[in-house]
């Protein structure tokens, strides 16, 4: 069965949109699916599917989700050479801003288009950057995510999707643990 790594967006962040982990575990192994890891929080989950499309299993994951928890839950479903690739080619870029900078890894929904990817590349409206590495977007900021102007809604209105974001080091962790080189 094929592995898949995927990334729920905005949960566990606040009091209202609370998805416990290790009750997602079982109920996406009651839905079919089978080893299935979680890690941290934050929504990033490992596991096998006979499904073999990232898109189907995104759109079960999200299913299964807003009748579980009754809200919508973008979900990006990367297999693990996918991301294994992505942490490859963002540790191979160079700085954007200086070498003390905080980096990010927004996961997309669907690839950004080539203006999309004209305007991050171009976006220089505060101490921030932004690269499109396939169809991701590697994300550094000077102060860090929190006070960050290229995040949220101004962010998925660039890519022209919904994106989830994960600090390098998670996305450095997930690799190592889940990768195929």
């Amino acid at each position: 069965m094929p592995r898949h790594i995927a990334f729920l967006r905005a949960v566990n962040l606040g009091p209202v949109r609370k998805v416990p982990m290790a009750e997602l575990r079982e109920r996406l192994t009651a839905a079919g699916f089978a080893d299935v890891e979680t890690h941290i929080q934050t929504g990033n989950i490992a596991l096998s599917s006979a499904m073999r499309s990232g898109a189907r299993v995104e759109a079960a994951i999200e299913a299964l989700l807003a009748d579980w928890c009754g809200f919508e839950v973008p979900t990006m479903v990367r297999s693990p050479r996918e991301l294994h690739d992505l942490a490859t080619q963002v540790e191979a870029t160079p700085p954007l801003l200086h070498d003390g900078a905080r980096r990010y890894v927004a996961f997309a929904k669907t690839e950004p288009s080539a203006s999309a990817v004209a305007a991050l590349t171009a976006y220089a409206e505060t101490p921030e950057r932004a690269r499109v590495v396939g169809r991701d977007v590697l994300l550094e900021y000077e102060s860090g995510f929190p006070s960050s102007k290229l995040a949220g809604a101004r962010l998925e209105r660039m890519v022209g999707s919904p994106v989830t974001t994960r600090d390098l080091k998670v996305v450095r962790a997930l690799n190592e643990k889940w990768s195929t080189p």
